[in-house]
């Protein structure tokens, strides 16, 4: 029974559904909320910016698999919020966003000259699954569990409930609390019979069957049952971006996507994709040719939570909605052993053609020859995977800086890494590393960034320190908009950018473009300053000693890292990532 206030029933709800952290700035206007929150036993964790609760929330519900809850008070609260919003919707990740509004007779609709007063729902509505307002008191129950079912339903993203600041801090009559089950389906839905039997004679009768994995493999924790059946069938498997690592990229039968050449010839060979929750989206070329092979050639068996991605994209020979791991689960309980000379023929096909991703392998590598002092960008992810252990969270933020550590920083253990891979959000990797160490304090987590995404967020390093956390925050160090500058570069004046380059070797100035320069900031001395460890290296040799004194430091740590800014504007497979934003030419 909750018998308290508006704050007292959200927080006796959010406690039933097992809630354990709450992620946002404390407010007035929703006092009751967080502070029955915390009597619940919640613990609540205050950033300085709503958008780093919303990266939090966001982050750790990817990480732990449990509902992300973070909340933000009316007008600026909320409007600081929106960029949360829009990302953590954008990644797919499960988050409840309560936010208090101005007291019933002032807003909805605003009176005229309200303070801190906008139509905070239909602003939200757009950006998120869905977005409401609790008119009274009598219905606040009501219209919390219709967000807690619909944070569970399809696909997860940000669900938002607005409530007036009367109603959460006003007096309640007793409300008898529901369980999740008596409003909700607690179970994951399940694959029908008939489809799972031909999906499995399709999978029989594939000369080369490979799988494709997104997000939805790490929403249903399915990565057990992703390695048994790509071992089962030798099978190839290639992932978004974001669901990097689902199957360890140590694995022969795993294709990363930075090997784009590599990712591509395997789709053009393969007779069949199991594509298990992606909806094959823009960076998967949108399941068309020439990256992968025509229809008349490829058939695909598309499984996902959500009926909404069944075929949305690229029309599926077979659509199933279920949820992932229940569907693998029951496809390998049917699935016998293959033919042993279909078997043999598959392992000679998958062996010929792991020769152009490892060749490719190679010759990334060769970057790290380039012991040049200020450093090669690619030192620094390759050196930290050398460091941290195989199961720490890495956390990839900033532009040209994502691209280097995405390149060379090898995922070991599935579900560590983080990123804004659909929305490309400079400074989210901030929060999101914060997330991380609350999701999980017994692992390390390193997040690697620009100076230009730093600069979003960098009073968060409080945060850490204030709250105990420990990310290592590695900041490459350009003093420039890379990605910008370059593109600038080429767009601009691409016959003279190149003769510099490839003939004058002469430095790719600023003459060339417009605002992309950035001023010095000592990364080191700031962390310093707010109570973290700090360090400042250049040459490749020094970065791991520094990277090991920052792990024993036992707190937050940030290594300013120099490098050189040329050559980190030439990030690896830029062609291919601009050739992603070009409609494929195929069918």
């Amino acid at each position: 029974m909750a018998n308290t206030s508006g704050g007292g029933i959200l927080a006796a709800m959010l406690a039933a559904e097992g809630v354990e952290k709450v992620f946002g700035i404390i407010d007035g206007t929703y006092t009751q909320l967080f502070w029955n929150c915390v009597r619940q036993g919640m613990q609540l964790v205050t950033p300085r910016h709503e958008s780093i609760a919303a990266h939090m929330a966001g982050a750790y519900a990817r990480l732990t698999g449990k509902l992300g809850v973070c909340i933000a008070s009316n007008g600026p609260g909320v409007a600081n919020m929106l960029p949360g919003v829009a990302v953590e919707q954008a990644e797919g990740n499960r988050v409840l966003l309560i936010t208090s509004s101005r007291r019933r007779g002032v807003s909805y609709p605003d009176r005229g000259g309200a303070y801190q007063c906008f139509d905070q729902v239909s602003v939200i509505a757009p950006m998120a699954k869905w977005s409401r307002t609790v008119s009274g008191i009598e219905r606040l129950p009501e219209l919390m569990r219709r967000a807690l079912s619909r944070c569970w339903q399809g696909r997860p993203g940000v669900v938002h409930l607005d409530v007036p600041e009367d109603l959460i801090n006003g007096e309640a009559r007793p409300v008898t609390i529901q369980q999740p089950s008596q409003y909700r389906p607690t179970l994951p839905p399940v694959p029908r019979e008939d489809q799972l039997q031909e999906a499995l004679e399709m999978l029989e009768q594939a000369r080369l069957p490979i799988v494709h994995c997104g997000s939805g493999v790490i929403h249903a924790a399915a990565w057990k049952e992703l390695a048994q059946l790509a071992e089962r069938l030798h099978a190839p498997v290639t992932t978004s971006w974001s669901a990097r690592g689902v199957l360890p990229e140590t694995s022969p039968l795993a294709w990363p996507m930075v090997h784009i050449k590599a990712v591509n010839q395997l789709r053009n060979q393969a007779d069949l994709v199991l594509v298990l929750g992606s909806e094959l989206g823009e960076t998967d070329w949108w399941g068309k040719a020439p990256y992968w092979a025509p229809p008349e050639r490829q058939r695909i068996v598309q499984v996902d939570i959500d009926t909404r991605r069944l075929g949305r994209n690229r029309p599926a020979d077979l659509a199933l909605q279920a949820d992932v791991k229940e569907f693998l689960r029951r496809l390998l309980a049917m699935l016998p052993e293959p033919d042993e000379n279909t078997l043999r023929e598959r392992r000679e096909r998958v062996a010929a053609l792991a020769a152009e991703r490892d060749q490719d392998r190679a010759k990334l590598d060769e970057k790290l020859s380039d012991r040049a002092s200020p450093m090669v960008t690619a030192h620094v992810a390759h050196v930290c995977r050398q460091v941290f252990d195989d199961d720490a969270v890495v956390v990839i933020d900033g532009g040209n800086a994502a691209v280097w550590a995405n390149f060379y920083y090898q995922l070991r253990v599935p579900n560590t890494q983080l990123g804004t891979h659909h929305f490309g959000h400079l400074g989210a990797g901030v929060g999101q590393a914060l997330g991380a160490c609350v999701a999980r304090p017994d692992r390390q987590v390193c997040c690697i960034t620009g100076d230009g995404a730093m600069g979003f967020h960098p009073q968060e390093i409080e945060t850490a320190v204030r709250n105990g956390l420990k990310p290592v925050f590695l900041v490459c160090v350009d003093r420039q908009w890379g990605m910008v500058k370059i593109n600038q570069i080429f767009t601009m004046k691409p016959y003279q950018a190149l003769i510099k380059k490839a003939v004058l070797k002469r430095d790719l100035g600023g003459e060339e473009t417009v605002n992309t320069e950035l001023g010095e900031i000592a990364w080191d001395e700031m962390a310093r300053a707010m109570g973290a460890h700090g360090e400042r290296v250049s040459a490749p040799d020094k970065l791991r000693p520094a990277l090991e004194r920052a792990l024993a430091a036992q707190r937050c740590a940030v290594i300013h890292v120099e490098v050189d800014p040329e050559k980190h504007m030439f990030a690896p497979g830029l062609m291919h990532f601009k050739a992603m934003h070009q409609e494929p030419k195929g069918r």
